[in-house]
């Protein structure tokens, strides 16, 4: 690799850094906002989008679901 490589991955990679911060507060603001939500206090059509974020969340390593919530706490 010449300089000019390192350069553009180096950049490439502090991006992908970068975006992996906003999506740990997004998912970390979405886990406590579907921790504190209760069924039968959402309107019927948003039901369905909650529990599909819910198994979204679900679906998270459980490091990576620590650090989404570390993100939006801090």
């Amino acid at each position: 690799m010449n300089k000019r490589d390192v350069e553009l991955l180096s950049e490439e990679v502090e991006m992908l850094m970068q975006e992996r911060a906003t999506l740990l507060k997004v998912a970390g603001a979405a886990a406590v906002l579907i921790s504190h939500a209760k069924v039968e206090n959402l309107p019927h059509e948003v039901v369905e989008f909650a529990e599909k974020l819910s198994e979204a969340l679900n679906a998270l390593r459980e490091e990576t679901l620590q650090d989404a919530l570390d993100a939006v706490v801090d």
